[in-house]
């Protein structure tokens, strides 16, 4: 046989060159599918759902449901490529070559792997040579170009989820050929992000095109003794949640709006009538912009409405335009967006403004400890009063204020995307409920230390 050009280890090349039937196919999958716990046998059978994660505790046996279901999909689609991606170019080599190497000797599947330009499998199967290509997901761009089959991400939660939001229908657009078009992924959860976002948040409920499968640590009957009780003595109960169980919790360092509470917060609240002028936070970004439409009664303001995911300013202020026609609007924005634009031909502000709305943001926004603590004194202050009541149907806006969380730093997390809803709604109480800006948009003439 021709060997493939690049570099390649000695011995493993010609280890299983027999032919094989179908028959001898459908052997290797029974008996890879006998070895496996429920969890996954669960992972590896589910050929049907487009979207398919796994939340796993460590040491539950995820990297070996991965090698388990590239041989199935290979099987399922052979003759088509498919891709194995972990979260950078080393832990190639360290996590899923060697795992996969022992796998493919292990059930006697005979393959060819090279190691240069970019790693790469070929699986000599009865329907056709099957190349499976390894990447890296921090260089997720390789991949565009690809037609591929089916796609396998390992440790997807350790990959920062501004990276990890914006690969994902890039990836889940080179799913063009093959019998079985899958994506699959497989995680310890690592607080709530990607795997968070993609299979448990209030977006991904009722999603049909998606399922997430948990398997515990417990569920490894492989593991040594002593692996569990080595685990509990040294974690904390909430990271053993994440560690242990495979459940999605907070690992950072803390709620940011940590007075937020449903139960005070969540009420029945309705659009007020013409009559009721209508206070709207914004958060600018592009291709997500954010709003939370609000009315103020007294010193209590209700948030009955948002808007997320709006593509540029225009599209945001027409969709509260034609939601609300007939009210008064004024708008407290990001004050930056002055100075900037989405759409590159007028301010984001001037673009607001040109809807009708009036502007009542200060020359400058204030620092963001005050914006936070401004929300949180709404949330609850000193006396107990809770002055900040929020529909249930704000359901992006309820996710946030929970989820949001602070960094290592001591900063407000922006990395996972938990910030344009909240930033919108500080923007607005700061203008609105700040001592410094009490007269709505007008200077009190007093500085507060």
């Amino acid at each position: 046989m021709t060997l493939l050009a690049g570099i390649c280890e000695p011995g493993r090349l010609l280890a299983f060159m027999q032919s094989t039937t179908q028959e001898d196919t459908a052997a290797t999958l029974e008996r890879i599918r006998a070895d496996l716990h429920p969890g996954q046998l669960a992972f590896v059978n589910d050929q049907t759902t487009s979207i398919l994660g796994v939340s796993a505790g460590y040491g539950a046996g995820k990297t070996r449901a991965l090698c388990a279901k590239a041989v199935h999909l290979a099987m399922a689609n052979q003759s088509f490529i498919g891709v194995v991606m972990e979260p950078t170019g080393p832990l190639i080599r360290d996590i899923w070559q060697n795992d996969f190497d022992d796998f493919l000797e292990t059930y006697d599947i005979p393959y060819t792997f090279r190691a240069s330009p970019l790693p790469e499998y070929n699986l000599h199967l009865p329907g056709g040579d099957t190349k499976i290509l390894c990447r890296s997901f921090e260089n997720w761009t390789r991949i565009i170009g690809i037609n591929g089959a089916w796609i396998l991400a390992d440790e997807i939660d350790t990959v920062a989820p501004s990276i990890a939001n914006k690969a994902f229908p890039k990836i889940l657009g080179r799913l063009r050929a093959g019998n079985v078009r899958q994506f699959a992924a497989a995680s310890t959860p690592e607080g709530f992000r990607w795997m968070w976002q993609t299979f448990a948040s209030e977006d991904s409920k009722g999603r049909t095109d998606r399922k997430l499968i948990r398997m515990r640590t417990a569920d490894n009957p492989h593991l040594p003794p002593d692996f569990i009780e080595r685990m509990q003595a040294n974690y904390d109960p909430q990271l053993l949640k994440a560690y242990l169980d495979g459940e999605f919790v907070n690992l950072t360092t803390g709620q940011v709006y940590d007075r937020f509470d449903r139960a005070n917060h969540v009420a029945d609240i309705t659009a007020p009538d013409s009559r009721e002028p209508l206070r709207i936070g914004v958060d600018f970004n592009v291709g997500n912009m954010s709003a939370v439409i609000a009315y103020r009664n007294g010193k209590t303001l209700h948030v009955f409405d948002e808007i997320s995911g709006a593509n540029d300013t225009d599209a945001l202020a027409a969709a509260i335009k034609s939601r609300y026609p007939d009210h008064r609007l004024y708008v407290y924005p990001d004050a930056s967006g002055g100075n900037r634009s989405t759409n590159a031909t007028q301010t984001d502000i001037a673009i607001l403004e040109s809807y009708g709305m009036s502007n009542q943001s200060p020359r400058a926004n204030p620092p963001v400890r005050d914006r936070v603590a401004a929300v949180q004194a709404l949330l609850e202050n000193g006396k107990g009063e809770v002055r900040l009541h929020i529909a249930a149907s704000c359901v992006k806006l309820i996710e946030c204020l929970e989820l949001q969380s602070y960094t290592e730093r001591g900063e407000p997390d922006k990395d996972q995307g938990y910030d344009h809803m909240n930033d919108a709604i500080g923007y607005l109480i700061w203008r609105e409920f700040n001592p410094l800006h009490a007269r709505a948009g007008r200077g009190t003439g007093v500085r507060l230390y």
